[in-house]
């Protein structure tokens, strides 16, 4: 077993142990594997542990990835980063999952330019929610309202929310943060909008995620290693 793979073990059981410890079911949440800035090489490295789902930020660096590991068929890609208006085109026929829909005229554009032959394209809407100048997303407050006008569009299925908590927060922060978020997925569903989905929780945070209610974790520097950005 190589390093990545047995990283991605350990991270598995950590969240296995998180679930036991909320008293979730184990299986209940899943891991997406963030891939951002390494190499198609290493994916396929963790791809033959068993992950089938990953996160990628950057459009063009994830392009070329869908190219280099198009041979797979199973694997399921996560966009988690800011999706521009000229890249949506992009995403709409090569993504499985958006996570970042924080405008509706990105939901329309995704809607409009997703193939008609497959599948809905997954999304969740973006909550800055904690309300960071420098983070995407929407505010709190209006979550829910562009949530059910996402979710009128027709080749898009909203799945519910996705939120990155606030950076060096303490444990109590961010439980409320998370815990906010479990609010809006039940204000989305009592709107009409069946939705099952909380995107939250990485690798400094995942452990309150989990027992606030999160469905995916996005975990990438303890299953890759550190980034370097250079």
């Amino acid at each position: 077993m190589t390093r990545l793979q047995q990283n991605y073990r350990n991270v598995l059981l950590g969240i296995r142990n998180a679930e036991a410890a909320a008293g979730r079911e184990n299986g209940s949440v899943k891991l997406v594997a963030v891939s951002k800035t390494f190499p198609a090489a290493d994916i396929r490295e963790v791809y033959a542990a068993g992950c089938r789902d990953f996160g990628e930020n950057y459009i063009q660096e994830w392009l070329a990835k869908t190219d280099a590991l198009a041979d797979l068929p199973d694997i399921v890609w996560h966009v988690i980063g800011d999706v521009q208006s000229n890249k949506t085109r992009y995403v709409a026929e090569r993504a499985h999952w958006v996570h970042t829909v924080g405008r509706l005229k990105t939901a329309q554009r995704l809607s409009a330019q997703r193939p008609s032959e497959m599948p809905p394209l997954q999304v969740c809407i973006e909550v800055n929610i904690a309300g960071e100048a420098a983070k995407h997303g929407v505010p709190p407050e209006s979550a829910v309202a562009l949530a059910a006008e996402t979710a009128k569009l027709p080749n898009l299925t909203v799945r519910g929310f996705m939120c990155v908590a606030e950076a060096g927060a303490d444990d109590e922060a961010l439980r409320r943060q998370f815990r906010r978020m479990q609010a809006l997925l039940a204000d989305l569903n009592a709107a009409g909008v069946a939705a099952d989905v909380l995107s939250m929780g990485m690798t400094a945070d995942m452990q309150q995620a989990v027992a606030c209610g999160a469905t995916h974790v996005r975990v990438g520097t303890a299953v890759f290693g550190g980034r370097d950005y250079g």
